[in-house]
């Protein structure tokens, strides 16, 4: 004897259809690990992970990663020449002020 199922209606969605979705309206989870030995607790850890497309994020107010000079694509890193040229600076700043100072004899120790 057969059993004659009724043709389902549910329409199958594929990882791509899933994906879109979560990157269009976003998706968030948060929980807390707590490690607490005789009633004292002794760490705990937030987690809070937000999945969404970057226009989502934008449109929501977290567009941290523009201001990250690590992450920006226009941002400057630090090298060794720019090290060399704040050196020049205070050693331009130190001679002025050497020569702003009034000449005072060194003292002597009694």
């Amino acid at each position: 004897m057969a059993l004659d199922l009724p043709p389902s209606h549910h329409r199958s969605t594929g990882l791509v259809d899933v994906l879109d979705r979560v990157l269009d309206k976003g998706l968030v989870i948060a929980g807390d690990i707590k490690v607490s030995l005789a009633e004292v607790e002794l760490l705990t850890i937030r987690i809070r992970l937000l999945i969404c497309s970057l226009d989502k994020a934008q449109e929501i107010g977290l567009d941290w990663w523009r201001y990250d000079r690590e992450l920006s694509p226009g941002g400057r890193r630090e090298s060794i020449a720019d090290h060399e040229e704040l050196r020049a600076q205070i050693r331009q700043l130190e001679q002025r002020i050497a020569a702003l100072a009034p000449a005072t004899p060194p003292r002597r120790r009694k």
